[in-house]
């Protein structure tokens, strides 16, 4: 260890910001940090947040889709800035009615997302699917659910921007009264050039 102090045993102790990794940044990287910090501050803007009804006619859910949000992490940290890969994936169960001829399944997921310089965070996230006929679209589904999940989970660790201030309630009750346009996706079209 780099930088550290003595303590009343004798082992030496570290401090975060005596670690080579932050002390001896360059002024350019420190000025780099700052910009992404302040990007990675702001909150989400009406056009980004959605809605739909919560379980069981409750309160309404505030969420943002997946794609917008890997948008956002795309344009924060730049298209090769970042990765996720998926730590774990778990059925927790498959349930098959005799009755009604159905299936139930949920899926646990775990996915970490990288940046380029090794930062990471890690989060859950979970795909359910009631009533399906199919045991394989039931799986498929909780599969692809679950990774969006926790995509989206663990991107919203890097700020407000990728999804945090979903979670200030006095924000969200606000942000969903303005009306603006949806986002649209890009659709790259034959004759773009790249």
């Amino acid at each position: 260890m780099h930088g550290g102090s003595t303590n009343a045993f004798g082992t030496q102790q570290s401090s975060f910001f005596s670690e080579p990794s932050f002390a001896d940044i360059s002024q350019e990287s420190a000025n780099k940090i700052a910009e992404l910090q302040v990007k990675l501050n702001r909150k989400l803007g009406p056009e980004y947040i959605s809605q739909r009804p919560g379980p069981g006619g409750g309160p309404k859910l505030t969420y943002a889709e997946g794609w917008k949000i890997i948008n956002l992490a795309n344009e924060v940290f730049g298209f090769n800035g970042w990765s996720s890969n998926v730590v774990n994936i778990t059925t927790d169960f498959i349930d098959f009615s005799e009755e009604s001829r159905r299936y139930n399944v949920g899926v646990t997921a775990i996915v970490r997302v990288t940046l380029r310089d090794g930062v990471f965070h890690e989060d859950v996230g979970y795909g359910l699917l009631e009533n399906s006929k199919s045991k394989g679209q039931a799986l498929d589904k909780c599969k692809k659910e679950a990774v969006t999940d926790a995509v989206k989970r663990t991107l919203r660790n890097f700020g407000n921007l990728l999804g945090n201030c979903l979670y200030d309630k006095s924000y969200t009750q606000e942000v969903t009264k303005i009306k603006v346009p949806p986002v649209c996706r890009v659709h790259m079209c034959k004759s773009t050039a790249i």
